[in-house]
């Protein structure tokens, strides 16, 4: 197919020019210079050696929520996945954030002979196994962890509290030595063959290990499994759930027993979980639990909810910031003490703000994983 069927495929050709796509984009809230619109635009009458380079390009979040409200059912995220991947082509490419490292590592996880410590974090105190029916997908939070040392922050607690969950429920989860990054940002950056290559690999050690499930933490690891790769050609076979979709699962055949908390707690919405999956219900289940007395919903949530602000390690500036910092606000209206997560770029982008030295002290929140909660009400 090629670049002008792949946009209309779209629907790009039937804007109303309504103007709804740049009402609700969290990037043109912040950013007066931005519009999905004009990208589309520019798209429709084929100006793309000024799109190539151009800030709408490479700033969209591929969040979805101009999708949800268009009603001439164009789809903004994958025309801005198809624009950048011919950018690529073409030779363009947006600003990467972090000088490019998170790219550049994702890039070296082609490598076919590459060999990795991926496990090291991995305690005594954990039943893992090489081979199963139960696949826990760990993602780049082990890398996360040490790219990010200067915000403190623990993005692998996510999966050390996923893994004594499951040994308690009475499960040795596996957990995968050779696991590659699944290649999420770099097909939303247009970099389509090193994605093809992380899928096919990925594919390859998941059916030496036998599982017919597999659970992940990161919203976008999944959504990688679910929608990406099927869509380039790569059948996945086992079952995909999401941690919190696990949970929700095992709370309602009466598995999970946890015990009264009197927290007050919120919950981002992570928007490949959300929008890009039609995840909603499931982690909301579990944080109530009971009669959610304590549980309280941010003012914009659901479909409707605020992303974390970057997208692919792209483009992290001052319009992020402004994002991030409405994204806290939000959450501390709401009284909770805790903002529960559920992927770990929101942890990161969301931390990386409430610990700039210029916001104030009054964005500030506990932020964890929601198998973190979970586990701790376990115990």
């Amino acid at each position: 197919m090629d670049l002008v069927d792949q946009i209309k495929a779209t629907n790009a050709y039937g804007c109303l020019e309504c103007g709804k796509c740049t009402a609700v984009c969290p990037v043109s809230l912040f950013s007066q210079r931005y519009s999905p619109r004009s990208m589309l635009t520019k798209t429709i009458r084929n100006e793309f050696d000024s799109l190539y380079i151009d800030y709408d390009l490479w700033s969209c979040l591929t969040c979805r929520r101009c999708d949800a409200v268009c009603p001439a059912n164009i789809d903004y995220s994958t025309l801005t996945q198809i624009v950048r991947s011919s950018a690529q082509d073409s030779g363009f490419h947006g600003k990467c954030s972090h000088a490019g490292a998170m790219e550049l590592l994702q890039k070296t996880m082609t490598t076919k002979d590459l060999k990795q410590n991926r496990l090291d974090w991995v305690t005594n105190d954990l039943q893992i196994a090489d081979t199963g029916e139960i696949l826990y997908y760990v993602g780049c939070a082990p890398y996360f962890d040490v790219f990010f040392t200067d915000l403190d922050i623990a993005t692998l607690d996510a999966a050390k509290s996923s893994v004594k969950i499951l040994n308690k429920l009475g499960i040795t989860p596996v957990l995968m030595s050779d696991e590659r990054c699944c290649g999420h940002d770099l097909l939303w950056n247009g970099d389509v063959e090193n994605f093809k290559m992380l899928a096919e690999k990925n594919i390859e050690s998941v059916e030496n290990t036998g599982a017919k499930t597999i659970l992940f933490s990161c919203a976008e690891c999944m959504s990688a499994f679910m929608n990406l790769y099927p869509e380039h050609g790569f059948k996945v076979k086992p079952k995909l759930m999401h941690m919190s979709q696990f949970l929700a699962e095992k709370l309602s055949n009466d598995e999970l027993n946890l015990k009264e908390s009197n927290t007050d707690i919120t919950f981002q919405d992570p928007c490949r979980l959300g929008r890009h999956m039609g995840i909603y219900d499931e982690p909301r289940q579990v944080l109530k639990h009971n009669d959610g007395e304590h549980f309280h919903e941010m003012m914009q949530h659901d479909k409707k909810s605020l992303c974390c602000g970057v997208s692919a390690w792209m483009n992290c500036d001052i319009t992020s910031k402004g994002i991030q910092k409405e994204r806290l606000k939000q959450a501390k209206e709401t009284g909770a003490e805790i903002l529960a997560v559920a992927c770990p770029k929101c942890h990161i982008h969301l931390t990386c703000t409430m610990k700039d030295k210029f916001v104030e002290d009054n964005y500030h929140m506990d932020i964890r994983d929601i198998s973190t909660v979970v586990l701790e009400r376990m115990e």
